[in-house]
């Protein structure tokens, strides 16, 4: 299926923005090791986290989280911790996504997992029991997720957790947000030295929890704010939080650099804080950035950069190779077939200098971009088209994962949305 998507000539509305990911995730985990009767309040509706619901509510002996990569690594150390026996799958490219690292680790504190295939990867047989704490070692440049799965279990040890992070630490925001949500259900887990997080075994205490919208999908309207560039067009975001843990809201501060602006508002009938969105007519030429802390944010900006010919050099891309999708090399790939010519450096850099090639067909407007069944390839793309006639999308519902209403919410704007098989 393909989305043929044209713009609308003005950008003013009010978006509902899907919850966060991220924090849903981890809510749900910690409110399960807590023992809570009520799960967490405004939930993401998005597939990441439907099948981590689904697994804690149903628990079934085979519990099969699609490309949820989150739900891999969260329910391996939440099974691993947690009585009973269970086989942890997914998709073939899930099958594919290294998990040795969260296994060895796990293992080294009692867990008992087999790999039911490639070695080093899923799918998994658990065999969950009480698990030690001890002094652990792991290299500070994995998956912040690794991480965050393993700190989440901490409080259920059974003597502390002391995780020291090796070399350089990666995505440092979303661990710091896995310890203030912990915190908040009562751990006792925190920096103790600059490289190593300690977590005491007492247990976590149930509570209510409502959960922030996302930071992540806020990011897509301030690319579309961007690229529309009419300084006389406003759009209010809701659910956003101006103090966010969340490592994604730094999407504000780089958007300003691209003329976009941010202003905070309180709701006047108490309800959730929301943020106005302005173009100010003022752009950079050329942007660099370390996303190491934001990596989720890189198809983002490279998309609107190119869409707003400033040149870039992006750095701290490393895990990018390791998601849905490779995606240094979709970015690159797709962005030839448009005409440009993105170069990557040693598989964590992405430099635009300006170079164009020949588009892959004579009309570039012919050109539909691949998706590789990650959410963001389609979801950083779309708004392309208020810098273009139109642009097409293939296999557009993978938004699904993160954003299931992403294609309603631009209708609802008059986005033309066209669909072809």
């Amino acid at each position: 299926m393909q989305y043929i998507i044209t713009a609308p000539a003005a950008l003013n509305c009010t978006v509902k923005l899907p919850a966060s990911k991220s924090i849903s995730n981890r809510a749900l985990i910690i409110n399960a090791l807590a023992g809570g009767n009520t799960i967490p309040e405004n939930l993401s509706d998005c597939d990441d986290t439907d099948v981590i619901i689904k697994a804690l509510k149903d628990n079934p002996k085979e519990i099969d989280i699609k490309a949820a990569g989150t739900a891999m690594r969260f329910m391996t150390a939440y099974l691993a911790a947690t009585e009973g026996e269970h086989i942890l799958t997914g998709t073939e490219r899930m099958k594919h996504r290294p998990i040795a690292v969260l296994v060895d680790a796990l293992r080294y504190l009692g867990a008992k997992i087999e790999y039911l295939g490639e070695e080093g990867y899923p799918p998994l047989r658990i065999t969950g029991r009480k698990l030690w704490g001890r002094e652990l070692h792991i290299n500070g440049n994995v998956s912040s997720q690794f991480i965050s799965a393993l700190l989440m279990i901490g409080p259920t040890l059974r003597d502390k957790l002391e995780l020291h992070l090796e070399g350089n630490i990666i995505s440092r925001p979303y661990i710091d947000l896995t310890l203030w949500m912990m915190k908040e259900y009562g751990a006792d887990a925190e920096w103790t030295d600059i490289n190593v997080i300690t977590v005491k075994p007492k247990p976590y205490t149930p509570r209510r929890y409502y959960i922030e919208n996302d930071w992540s999908a806020a990011s897509y309207w301030y690319e579309m704010m961007a690229l529309n560039a009419r300084t006389e067009d406003t759009v209010t975001l809701t659910g956003l939080m101006d103090n966010s843990k969340q490592g994604d809201s730094i999407a504000r501060y780089l958007f300003s650099l691209l003329g976009v602006k941010t202003t905070f508002v309180k709701d006047d009938n108490n309800g959730p804080d929301m943020v106005k969105l302005k173009y100010s007519g003022h752009s950079v030429s050329h942007l660099e950035y370390d996303f190491l802390n934001c990596p989720d944010l890189a198809q983002t900006f490279v998309v609107t950069c190119i869409a707003k010919n400033v040149t870039f050099h992006f750095t701290g891309l490393q895990t990018l190779k390791i998601k849905e999708t490779d995606r240094i090399e979709a970015l690159k790939t797709e962005m030839r077939k448009l005409g440009y010519v993105i170069e990557d450096r040693d598989g964590c850099e992405l430099t635009w200098d300006g170079t164009l090639c020949k588009a892959e067909k004579d009309n570039d407007l012919d050109v539909a971009i691949d998706t590789y069944e990650d959410h963001r390839m389609a979801l950083a793309f779309a708004p392309m088209a208020f810098t273009r006639s139109y642009i097409r999308i293939n296999n557009p519902h993978v938004v699904t994962k993160s954003y299931p209403h992403y294609w309603e919410h631009l209708d609802n704007i008059g986005v033309e949305i066209e669909q072809e098989e």
